[in-house]
């Protein structure tokens, strides 16, 4: 800890040092580093885009990824230019200029994106036969899971002109549709009872979060309005969903792909069985939000909860956690972790890499923004002194701890970390910073953290599963069919969602349109890898409590980042993730959480 406090005394960072990058938005190295990614980027596309021994010599593919590798790390399309003024504009969203140069540097991007794409094209359609021989050769050992990831897709890629056909018609046959939708959404207004008892007119996502409302006449006045809005746009979203059902049905005939789930798999570097095996156990275990939700409608004097009452929250969170108060502590569980881990948030904050209280035009929400491995990780935050700050900065940590540690063992085609696994870094430091704040809780406060935890969990896991399981049979469906009814799309999301809520949940009227508004199911089948993440996150945190060196293993695996699938890296540290017991070893975590908190609501008489 004396690190931590002798640093901050002089330095009082608060918005991001970006001198890493550039002095300033126009700073003269701007130019000339864009002039070098344009010039490093077209020696690498003159070199080879003519050139086709790379795809039979492995010694030669051997040279061409070494300079591919060194594009990657230190240029790529759009340099250190693209990265600065993208975290600029999260500063200052509503700066013209920013905007204007940002945009600028897109499109010098695209061009080098555009004329650089034949590389990876052309080495995953490098022949079956000889696949084999290119993974085995010794000097392309460290791009081995590289190209196995390039080649797994290119089982199921078109010839060069058909690709470009597929993504010139995106735009007409997924995103516009997509977009469409959203921004209907997104210019409803309606009026509701606010908190304090007035009528106001509120926003689409102003409506969504007042649902949340602890008063019941302000989030009921909320949920009216929102499934009025719901109810007026669900003909455009019934046509609009239709469509990239379409569109998809036609991308799998094309692709000749088995089922429509599996080019997600592939593209998360994780085997169709791991998923599977991911959703028999969560959906086998569905009783465990059924008694979550019979627990909450009785703290709330309810025999069943509205739909839209699910996620109100139940306590009092009334302790307060300024930002050095938050830094203290999650520093302190780091270090009681792993003493890398603390000096990771030390030079994080020792280097100005945080961003940390609202401002007008800053973006919303909160990120770790990474790009290329020899760029400094970011993190925003609009810390609030809230609990859930202290939880954010904690979940926001983990990426950047994930980041640095990828940085130390990987080359750049090696940095990143798979969908399928992105948040398992996240959701084990929040958790282990969450139980150092439930151990010097009262009962009272504990309770409601717990509430709180329960909520977040039955979410994460649960209700994406049951998405997930809603997708399948939506698109299984409209197969089947051809074309599918608001009425029947809105019988299947009921039939899922009751599923996981149990009887102690309505599914009152107009629940049956909340796949309407619901984005995710418009990025196919994308939803389970929340789940995956925080069950993976739960097994892990049980191992390391139950034996601290096992900190070692995850630290194995937070560095592997996409060098291998996170199967075969599970599978070197003993631990199997296609096997159901895996996965219900965190799920125990969470059963054993809500025990915890059952008892202790007797205790306090509560229920």
């Amino acid at each position: 800890m004396k690190r931590l406090q002798k640093f901050r005394l002089k330095a009082t960072h608060d918005r991001w040092n970006l001198r890493k990058l550039f002095e300033d938005d126009d700073d003269p190295r701007i130019e000339e580093k864009r002039e070098a990614v344009e010039e490093k980027s077209y020696d690498f596309i003159n070199k080879w885009k003519t050139r086709k021994d790379y795809l039979s010599d492995p010694a030669v593919l051997k040279e061409a990824l070494g300079e591919y590798e060194a594009w990657k790390r230190y240029y790529g399309p759009d340099g250190d230019e693209g990265y600065y003024f993208w975290l600029r504009t999260q500063q200052d969203q509503n700066n013209p200029v920013l905007k204007a140069k940002f945009n600028k540097i897109e499109e010098f991007s695209r061009r080098i994106e555009n004329d650089i794409q034949f590389f990876q094209m052309r080495v995953a359609k490098i022949p079956l036969k000889r696949q084999e021989k290119f993974l085995q050769y010794r000097g392309l050992r460290d791009y081995r899971h590289f190209l196995e990831r390039i080649f797994a897709e290119s089982k199921y890629l078109l010839s060069e002109p058909e690709e470009k056909i597929l993504n010139l018609k995106t735009s007409t046959s997924y995103s516009n549709w997509v977009k469409m939708t959203s921004g209907f959404l997104a210019k409803e207004e309606r009026k509701v009872i606010s908190e304090d008892g007035m009528s106001e007119e509120k926003n689409f996502s102003e409506i969504l979060s007042i649902m949340n409302s602890r008063k019941k006449k302000t989030r009921d006045s909320a949920a009216d309005a929102f499934n009025d809005i719901l109810r007026k746009n669900v003909d455009v979203a019934e046509t609009e969903i239709n469509s990239i059902l379409s569109n998809k049905k036609v991308d799998d005939e094309l692709r000749k792909v088995s089922r429509p789930d599996l080019t997600r798999h592939i593209h998360d570097d994780i085997e169709s069985e791991t998923v599977d095996a991911l959703l028999e156990s969560v959906s086998g275990r569905f009783y465990i939000p059924s008694r979550y939700y019979r627990l909450k409608a009785k703290l709330m004097g309810v025999k069943k909860l509205k739909y839209h009452e699910r996620n109100v929250e139940y306590g009092d969170f009334d302790e307060k956690y300024p930002y050095n108060k938050s830094i203290k502590l999650v520093y302190k569980v780091f270090g009681n972790l792993d003493a890398e881990f603390a000096d990771i948030l030390a030079g994080f904050i020792e280097n100005g890499q945080f961003d940390v209280y609202p401002r007008k035009g800053k973006a919303n929400g909160a990120f770790c923004a990474h790009n290329f491995l020899s760029q400094p990780t970011y993190i925003l935050l609009n810390h609030a002194d809230k609990l859930s700050d202290v939880l954010t900065l904690a979940h926001e940590l983990g990426h950047g701890i994930n980041n640095e540690l990828i940085k130390e063992k990987q080359n750049a085609l090696n940095f990143g970390t798979p969908t399928s696994t992105a948040e398992v870094a996240s959701t084990f430091m929040e958790d282990f910073v969450l139980k150092e704040i439930l151990r010097n809780a009262g009962d009272e406060l504990r309770f409601s953290i717990m509430m709180k935890k329960l909520n977040d969990d039955v979410s994460t896991i649960f209700r994406q599963a049951a998405c997930y399981r809603f997708e399948q049979e939506l698109h299984q469906e409209f197969r089947n069919k051809g074309y599918l009814s608001k009425d029947e799309i809105g019988k299947l999301f009921r039939k899922h969602m009751s599923a996981y809520m149990g009887d102690s949940v309505e599914q009152s009227e107009g629940s049956e349109n909340w796949w309407v508004y619901w984005s995710h199911i418009r990025s196919f089948f994308y939803v389970y890898s929340y789940a995956s993440g925080l069950l993976i996150s739960k097994s892990l945190q049980k191992s390391v409590r139950d034996d601290p060196g096992f900190i070692d293993k995850v630290k194995v695996f937070l560095s592997a980042g996409l060098s291998d699938s996170p199967k075969n890296i599970f599978m070197e540290l003993g631990i199997d993730i296609s096997d159901n017991g895996f996965w219900n070893r965190g799920l125990d975590e969470v059963e054993g959480l809500l025990e915890e908190t059952t008892a202790l609501a007797k205790k306090l008489g509560k229920i």
